[in-house]
């Protein structure tokens, strides 16, 4: 493409909306170009009127410059199945409208969809002790589910939380199994998802003099560590 610049216009009924729908339409002139490179005008913030009358939508315009946009898109785009291609548009929108510009991968074998988030500042995406990241994983794997073919296991990361949160998770089981034999009693741990409570039980089901249960009602169930 030429070095001008790239300029679409779009409406929302909010102007997060506007930007988001001017993101997706920039993508899909131009697939392969830098997202954080986009910039947005907000040309009207809209008015949502009374009772209808008197509405009028959020308006923005998106620019990027034309060293920002690649005219082919990447191999991978084409041959990417429709459960990532919705797991990519999800993800998307929940990054834009969190104000978080981060390049998306998606990587996708015969088991799990994979998607990793990468650049910008994944501490929003991840939230407290991963609360956030583990609800938009959440709801991929409910809207993913309703598709159709076989189902598989959705991951979502942001640069290696996911790695980082299981080496922290095996630590604290091993410590937790070490004071539960050391004091004789039982060891309560904090509130985790159910993914994270499956890792604890895992790392701990060989582990010789204990065992390990799961207590609470959602979303606040927790393992707990006894002496077998």
């Amino acid at each position: 493409m030429s070095a001008d610049e790239l300029t679409v216009e779009a409406t929302g009924e909010t102007v997060g909306e506007a930007k988001w729908k001017a993101l997706r339409e920039l993508e899909r002139r131009a697939p392969a170009l830098d997202p954080t490179a986009v910039r947005f005008q907000v040309v009207s913030e809209g008015d949502r009127g009374l009772l209808g009358v008197g509405y009028e939508p959020a308006r923005v315009l998106a620019s990027v410059p034309g060293d920002a946009v690649v005219s082919e898109p990447a191999a991978a785009a084409h041959d990417e199945s429709v459960p990532a291609a919705r797991l990519r548009a999800l993800l998307e929108q929940v990054t834009f409208t969190l104000g978080i510009r981060c390049r998306i991968d998606v990587v996708e074998d015969e088991e799990s969809l994979t998607a990793t988030c990468s650049g910008g500042d994944p501490g929003l995406l991840i939230g407290k002790h991963g609360q956030t990241i583990d609800a938009v994983q959440t709801l991929a794997i409910a809207i993913l589910a309703g598709g159709e073919g076989p189902r598989k296991d959705v991951v979502v990361d942001a640069e290696g939380y996911r790695e980082r949160r299981r080496r922290t998770l095996e630590a604290l089981a091993l410590r937790c199994a070490e004071q539960a034999l050391r004091d004789g009693a039982r060891v309560e741990l904090e509130p985790m998802s159910a993914a994270e409570r499956k890792l604890v039980h895992e790392r701990l089901k060989d582990y010789d003099g204990v065992g390990t249960l799961s207590e609470g009602d959602e979303p606040h169930r927790y393992v707990v560590v006894t002496p077998a």
